[in-house]
């Protein structure tokens, strides 16, 4: 049996035994979404939990003053921030903005494997987002919006993680860039949707981990997985390898794009670029 069919044959018999250790949120999150649950939790009390990771607080403080959210005045406090957020979104975007903490690795190549898909990852969250505002700009009411598209972009990917930590503890075996990509690429979708299961996560965002990556018909009902898909096919991250155009041309011909160079547009160009900053 091949190095390659081997991870994959742990990778799978893990997953049918439910043996496979999927990861927990980090701490941060967990504590926000349990507060976002409290119907008397205030802004203070929001503010007060974020305070106490720095790291978080300054990224609340660079969406709060982020174009995105359509504010020329910019928020000095983190109380200021939470508020501007608002209660609805911040469960999402502290999420969201915790998932980086579990790409950790003692390992040099799997190192820099995490720091590629974490790479791709910020890169399909960036075209989504952009994406999404320009469709959100010609309507009064929209079925996708920005809190849950961040998640959405954040976490699609998520099923990587477990196959990069079982590699990660059989190097000698394992340890080829290769095939550990095509694991990732073959299994972290099944993974992924396990993931956010444990997590308690919406099954929007579960379909978007599960079915980023496949073939599967488009549906008529806009969703946060369609922008998604569109992010990856522009970056050429998509499985199915369909030429860019056509691959995105059932999008443009259902009004989610504005054309299949949609992505070439100065609109387009403008806000994707903010939206990387949010992540930096």
């Amino acid at each position: 049996m091949s190095n390659e069919n081997a991870l994959l044959s742990l990778l799978v018999e893990k997953i049918q035994n439910d043996t496979l250790v999927l990861p927990s949120l980090p701490e941060i999150a967990l504590r926000v979404r349990k507060m976002a649950e409290d119907p008397n939790v205030n802004l203070n009390q929001m503010a007060d939990i974020i305070s106490h990771d720095p790291a978080m607080s300054a990224r609340m403080m660079k969406i709060a003053n982020s174009a995105f959210l359509g504010r020329t005045v910019h928020v000095n406090s983190l109380h200021q921030a939470v508020t501007r957020i608002g209660l609805r979104y911040i469960k999402n975007i502290v999420t969201a903005m915790a998932v980086e903490q579990l790409f950790v690795s003692h390992s040099s190549l799997i190192k820099e494997l995490m720091g590629k898909v974490w790479h791709d990852t910020l890169e399909v969250a960036a075209v989504a987002l952009a994406a999404m505002q320009l469709y959100n700009s010609n309507l009064k009411v929209s079925p996708v919006n920005f809190d849950t598209m961040t998640l959405a972009g954040l976490i699609h990917n998520i099923g990587a993680l477990p196959i990069l930590t079982e590699a990660e503890k059989h190097l000698d075996q394992f340890g080829d860039k290769d095939f550990i990509t095509h694991c990732i690429t073959d299994l972290a979708g099944g993974i992924g949707g396990s993931i956010l299961r444990k997590w308690e996560f919406p099954e929007e965002l579960v379909e978007v981990a599960e079915q980023w990556n496949t073939s599967l018909a488009h549906g008529d009902k806009v969703n946060y997985l369609d922008f998604i898909r569109i992010a990856t096919i522009q970056k050429g991250l998509a499985k199915d390898k369909t030429e860019v155009r056509v691959a995105l041309k059932p999008y443009a011909d259902r009004g989610l794009i504005n054309g299949i160079d949609f992505y070439r547009s100065p609109e387009f160009v403008a806000i994707y670029q903010d939206m990387k900053q949010l992540f930096v």
